[in-house]
């Protein structure tokens, strides 16, 4: 049966702001910019969500390691069905709805990307139903060797009871089923919802007319710990003052290629890590 919509559906949330980073910013930042991960690694702290049960700042998540967190689960609900098409975007040109972008990777527990990670999503549509009958707003697709995964579809709408979500259910080959929800920052019902998890939220922010999230799972897989390079401190091939192995702080300013920057957060500088190439370690400025 299909959930009670409301009367007129809430708005949208209010962006995040660019301070609500994914706990695993600093990691998608060595992928993105195609640093080897025993290098990424190396004493670079993990980001916790940036907004607590009571409103404030939790605390940032100890360094990588053997004991990170996996995701919280969440209860599957009354709408799943099994069996979804495979595929990364749930819309199509006729779809209405705020076109949603959710990125991310899925790691395991010594923060190393897993590949081939099933993930099954389903969400209600614009109106807050879910379609039972057939297969709209429900897909499955696997992560890419890196663990990377994009979904394509639209800001769910409410219904009664809830805040607004969306549904997945994560599985790495040969290992138990992770079933979660994951929330929007800035909802009103986000302080009603008795299901809502602060640690779920994912960092959301207006691209156009669309919107653009991102989330970082961390499953229940045992991997073996990469032993730590050493570190040199090199100087910056652009110009500069930005050099590989330095720590930044956050709040310091650099230069490269003739730009300045202040650093996002607090990092061991890497190789591949050049200010220009990643936005969530540097603002230029």
């Amino acid at each position: 049966m299909d959930a009670s919509k409301d009367s007129a559906p809430d708005s949208a949330p209010d962006d995040a702001t660019d301070a609500h980073l994914s706990r695993k910013t600093v990691l998608r930042a060595a992928l993105a910019a195609g640093v080897a991960l025993p290098a990424a690694l190396m004493g670079v702290p993990a980001l916790a969500r940036t907004v607590g049960p009571d409103g404030g700042p939790l605390d940032v998540t100890p360094a990588c390691d053997d004991g990170d967190d996996p995701t919280p689960p969440q209860m599957e609900g009354p709408y799943f069905k099994p069996n979804s098409p495979r595929r990364t975007s749930l819309v199509d040109g006729s779809t209405p709805g705020t076109r949603l972008t959710v990125t991310g990777y899925v790691f395991g527990l010594a923060c190393q990307p897993l590949g081939n990670v099933l993930l099954d999503f389903w969400q209600a549509d614009v109106n807050g139903v879910y379609d039972n009958a057939g297969f709209r707003f429900r897909g499955h697709q696997f992560t890419d060797a890196a663990g990377a995964f994009t979904l394509t579809t639209i800001v769910p709408g409410l219904y009664p009871g809830r805040t607004r979500h969306l549904h997945v259910k994560a599985q790495a080959p040969g290992r138990p089923v992770l079933t979660t929800q994951l929330y929007f920052p800035g909802e009103p019902r986000n302080s009603t919802d008795s299901l809502f998890d602060p640690r779920l939220l994912m960092a959301v922010r207006t691209v156009g007319s669309g919107r653009e999230a991102k989330f970082d799972f961390v499953l229940n897989v045992s991997q073996t710990s990469t032993t730590k390079p050493t570190s040199t401190t090199t100087s910056s091939p652009g110009g500069g003052t930005w050099a590989a192995g330095t720590n930044y702080a956050t709040g310091a300013h650099v230069t490269y290629g003739g730009t300045g920057y202040v650093c996002l957060q607090a990092h061991l500088a890497q190789p591949g890590w050049e200010p220009p190439n990643v936005p969530a370690l540097w603002r230029a400025g």
